[in-house]
């Protein structure tokens, strides 16, 4: 993309993070943070060719749990799940998904829902070779449920048994299939909160990539608003 566009886009989302005011975020402004741990089991059947994905492994991690509009208390909104896999070496992995359909015709889309527990999708797509796959954060039958709103999603964090979602890959049209988890931990306060900056197109392992033309939209969207905010990636 022309580094002339590139300015325009970045200047307009900085421009319409200061219109939110208080430094808040143009995408997703209300949420809650969270200590967090990811456990990788391993991808099943073929592997995805991502290491990170395929290889066995526990992580510390932050989550945040958000609405992005945002909609007042339980009516419905597109929620918004962003998890920070802290690596001991190289770059974070910032993984962000968003409320949409299980199936395969919907997993593109983002939906608005009032439940927070449910299917999170990247919508976009990643590439790893000549593959492109997508992930997501799906509901676990057997953990607490993190409620209608986000004075629930704190309230489920607090309960002894911490809240957990299930980390699925999938092709375009095949299953989801499960290869770890990511658990609720500590809520952080809202000065950490408000600090976090994921970075969804910059901090990924070097075998993953986000495909297509809005990949460099989202990447130029989240610049001008970090820019504004003076929130740091790392």
């Amino acid at each position: 993309m022309p580094s002339r566009l590139a300015t325009v886009v970045t200047a307009g989302s900085a421009a319409l993070t200061r219109l939110r005011g208080g430094g808040r975020r143009l995408l997703h402004p209300a949420g809650h943070a969270f200590t967090a741990e990811v456990m990788i089991w391993g991808t099943p059947g073929p592997p995805t060719g991502v290491p990170l994905l395929d290889v066995p492994g526990r992580y510390p991690a932050t989550a945040r749990l958000s609405k992005g509009v945002p909609t007042p208390g339980s009516w419905p909104d597109v929620l918004g799940l962003a998890v920070r896999l802290h690596r001991a070496e190289g770059r974070p992995f910032d993984l962000l998904v968003s409320s949409a359909g299980a199936a395969p015709v919907l997993r593109h889309l983002p939906l608005p829902r009032r439940r927070f527990a449910g299917t999170y999708s990247s919508i976009m797509a990643y590439r790893t070779g000549a593959r492109r796959l997508w992930l997501a954060a799906l509901a676990d039958p057997d953990s607490v449920d993190l409620g209608r709103s986000l004075g629930e999603v704190a309230a489920a964090a607090r309960s002894a048994d911490a809240p957990r979602l299930v980390l699925a890959v999938a092709s375009a049209v095949g299953p989801w299939r499960p290869f770890g988890q990511v658990t609720l931990g500590d809520q952080l306060d809202a000065r950490t909160d408000a600090a976090l900056a994921f970075d969804p197109v910059g901090n990924l392992p070097p075998d993953l990539r986000l495909a297509g033309p809005l990949a460099w939209l989202r990447e130029q969207t989240y610049a001008g608003s970090r820019r504004v905010r003076g929130a740091s990636t790392s």
